[in-house]
């Protein structure tokens, strides 16, 4: 998998000639999770570091410039056996495959909801998941709902491999004209061997049922179809999941519904609701999770902020604040302590000491 997507970016590279060393540089940085404060955390910024692993962001767009180039390349082969001889063999391949656009998925008028979401889901997983330890597509939380939807785009026409992150926002893109689809960012803290992994995916609520879009490097941990009751019964699966890689599922939180108007300056709420999930029962996180429920359905029908004028040229793609946005209520989780002792975490068996498993 990780030479199909190195290969497959090498590939799309070689179509645009020599590299752009005229663009602006790029700046990449790693941040711990460990090293974040929460102010920087409502400023919307992602984790930059998975299970102790830090990743790069290209943040100087694309054509990619040559210092993004050789940073992605150095950053592989120091986290991946054998990256170094892997590096070379690609780069100096001269047959490597041509890698076609993928095409957006179309629907005819009687194709029903879930199958529609099949087939986004399917989009995202043959963009593949991105190995390479560098993001190619910066993703700012606080930018309104306009320029994620222009970076959105960007994806499509490009058809480079994406991580969770960049999947959220395609996932939104693509489900914009499903009117009766609500959709709302789940994110979800693990603990594994001492280190903490962050993932995110795109819930989705219609018919009364609940499912998610998504890409991960496991294959539970990303599309649920819409089977599940209520929120309480998906967030459980994705735990499930979780244990099955000896995950000790730590805190979930949950956005508000995604407007589905393209052309919104209205931010994406990623957490109103932060529940730390080891400190409660499961009786007590249903009945939070049932009260999240029902303050997104309280969300519809309310006006959202007017959508900016034809001539964007100036503002496209900036990340403007909506100065007339309500503040985002902090959830009664945040608030609330606890009578619950912790559980302590099981040990991971002894000859996974040292070893992470990555999701």
């Amino acid at each position: 998998m990780f030479l199909t997507c190195c290969g497959s970016v090498t590939s799309r590279f070689q179509d645009w000639g020599p590299l752009c060393g005229g663009m602006l540089r790029t700046t990449v940085g790693c941040v711990g999770v460990e090293e974040r404060d929460e102010e920087q955390e409502d400023e919307g910024e992602e984790d930059l570091r998975d299970g102790g692993v830090p990743f790069f962001v290209n943040r100087g767009g694309l054509p990619v410039d040559e210092e993004t180039w050789e940073q992605m390349w150095r950053h592989v082969a120091r986290i991946h056996p054998n990256g170094e001889a892997i590096g070379k063999r690609i780069r100096g391949a001269s047959d490597l495959p041509k890698i076609p656009t993928l095409s957006v998925p179309t629907y005819q008028p009687t194709t029903s909801i879930p199958q529609r979401l099949e087939a986004i889901q399917k989009y995202i997983r043959d963009l593949q998941y991105n190995h390479t330890g560098t993001q190619f597509f910066e993703i700012k939380k606080s930018r309104p709902l306009t320029a994620l939807m222009d970076i959105a785009k960007e994806m499509i026409r490009e058809s480079l491999p994406i991580k969770c992150l960049e999947a959220v926002i395609l996932g939104i893109y693509l489900s914009n004209s499903m009117p009766g689809v609500e959709r709302f960012p789940l994110s979800f803290k693990t603990q594994f061997s001492g280190n903490h992994f962050c993932h995110i995916v795109l819930g989705m609520h219609s018919g009364g049922r609940f499912g998610a879009l998504g890409i991960s490097r496991r294959e539970d941990l990303m599309f649920k179809p819409l089977e599940f009751r209520t929120l309480a019964d998906l967030v459980q699966e994705f735990e499930g999941a979780y244990r099955g890689y000896w995950h000790t599922l730590r805190k979930v939180k949950i956005g508000q519904y995604v407007s589905h108007d393209p052309h919104s300056v209205e931010q994406i709420d990623w957490k109103h609701s932060i529940i730390d999930v080891d400190k409660l029962t499961k009786e007590e996180l249903r009945r939070e999770l049932e009260r999240h429920t029902r303050d997104m359905r309280l969300k519809i029908g309310k006006a959202a902020p007017p959508s900016p004028a034809k001539d964007r040229k100036s503002s496209m793609g900036s990340p403007l604040r909506n100065p007339g946005s309500p503040m985002r209520r902090n959830s009664r989780i945040e608030r609330r302590p606890s009578g619950e002792k912790k559980v302590l975490d099981p040990k991971p068996p002894p000859d996974m000491n040292g070893y992470q498993i990555r999701v």
